[in-house]
């Protein structure tokens, strides 16, 4: 989905993509720009989320601070848009709208009684653009009934997220209407630091306050303005509503990844690491993942989150720490874990290198399936291809690269007393870390 956002830009007059993510996302979100051969403007990490009118205020701020004053579309990274063309012709229509110190948002045409959605009322239509109105009121989510009442008046929109502004006239209204917002990002952007090609906005952006961009500015301004979409739009924010926008078979299903589905209606299944096989299932969501298997009635899939809560009440890992994890040269993946060994899957981005390293505890042996490896273990530098292996002893000094033009992928068996992460003293590293 990521992705796609950044593809859907791609026909707009844009200087750069900025990219406000938390720290933990940091090589994922630029492994996104690299399979996309694409170049960010600014990688902006948050030491901790605080909604978006924070974050939004990093970005702008960043920018002020650069001797610019774009115009900043907001864009969630989540958001599915069927019709692209549409998209960007409304964002140019808005553009001529935002010159003078208005906020835009952009409110998409409802296709049904929603509750999922919170809505914004239209106001007066506007002089430059009759198909733009001023912005009456922001609404919470409501019941089915008011939802009815609302898709009935046409006066409703549902409320899409996606935004448009100078950036600073955003400033101004945030500093106008959250002070307190304002002067924690100020300072925050003002102390930040350089971390590789991360931005770090300095710590005391943890004492700012969480707010959305709707409560913080949006539903006070009086320079808000909006435009209607009607781009086959979704907000991605439930695997059911995967389901709505994906092509099903005769019975309604949707199958993602290798499945057999046998006897199913109006069912989604995806599987992304091994053969997931149903029988007589209907009106459920059933997803496989390397980190965990997810099955729902599809009306139950928004409380995903209560099941996220009782595995952090549990003091369980699983919502933070995957199988798959991203590091500047690349990537590892854990296949297997056992009594004094650990088995994972290196892969190596062409060009990177590891640090030089050594660990107390463990030994490790290198298995190369894909591309050229160039080891140094001790005094002796040497290469190795496919199929050839090679064994790193513990207390060893020793260091991976990639000296090709391809991926390398390599399986890494390691034995020890101790296999965590932090068994690593670093020697040399291009990447700046301890």
């Amino acid at each position: 989905m990521f992705q796609h956002t950044l593809n859907r830009i791609q026909s707009l007059s844009l200087d750069a993509a900025y990219v406000v993510c938390n720290e933990e996302h940091r090589f994922l979100v630029a492994e996104q720009f690299r399979e996309q051969d694409q170049e960010w403007g600014a990688l902006i990490l948050e030491p901790a989320g605080r909604n978006t009118a924070p974050a939004i205020a990093l970005a702008a701020l960043h920018a002020i601070e650069l001797g610019q004053d774009p115009v900043m579309l907001i864009l969630p990274a989540d958001h599915y848009i069927k019709d692209q063309n549409s998209f960007c012709a409304q964002v140019n229509k808005g553009l001529e709208l935002v010159e003078n110190g208005e906020l835009m948002t952009f409110g998409i045409v409802p296709e049904r009684a929603e509750t999922g959605y919170g809505y914004i009322r239209k106001g007066e239509a506007l002089a430059a653009n009759p198909e733009a109105t001023t912005v009456d009121s922001f609404v919470e989510k409501p019941d089915a009934d008011t939802a009815q009442s609302y898709l009935d008046s046409g006066e409703y929109l549902w409320n899409s997220g996606i935004f448009m502004f100078r950036a600073s006239a955003y400033l101004a209204e945030l500093e106008s209407f959250c002070p307190d917002i304002y002067r924690v990002c100020k300072q925050a952007i003002a102390d930040s630091t350089l971390d590789l090609d991360f931005h770090r906005p300095a710590a005391c952006f943890l004492d700012c306050p969480s707010q959305s961009i709707d409560y913080a500015v949006m539903e006070h301004t009086k320079r808000g303005v909006m435009l209607p979409l009607d781009v086959g739009w979704n907000d991605l924010g439930s695997w059911s509503a995967l389901w709505d926008i994906s092509e099903q078979d005769k019975r309604g299903n949707v199958n993602i990844g290798d499945v057999i589905s046998n006897n199913c209606s109006n069912t989604l299944v995806y599987a992304q690491s091994r053969l997931v096989a149903t029988l007589g299932l209907s009106n459920l969501v059933v997803i496989e993942t390397p980190d965990a298997i997810l099955i729902s009635d599809k009306s139950e899939v928004q409380n995903v989150k209560d099941i996220v809560l009782q595995i952090k009440q549990e003091a369980r890992t699983e919502h933070e720490t995957h199988t798959r994890v991203y590091r500047p040269w690349g990537s590892y993946e854990t296949v297997e874990v056992g009594p004094r060994y650990q088995v994972k899957r290196i892969t190596v981005s062409p060009g990177s290198t590891l640090s030089l390293q050594m660990h107390h505890h463990r030994a490790e042996h290198w298995i190369v399936v894909r591309g050229i490896a160039e080891v140094e273990c001790d005094d002796k530098k040497f290469n190795l291809s496919e199929n050839e292996s090679t064994y790193i002893p513990l207390g060893s000094t020793h260091r991976l690269s990639n000296p090709g033009k391809m991926e390398l992928d390599l399986i890494e068996v390691q034995v020890g007393s101790y296999l965590g992460e932090d068994d690593i003293v670093r020697f040399e590293d291009d990447y700046g870390r301890g």
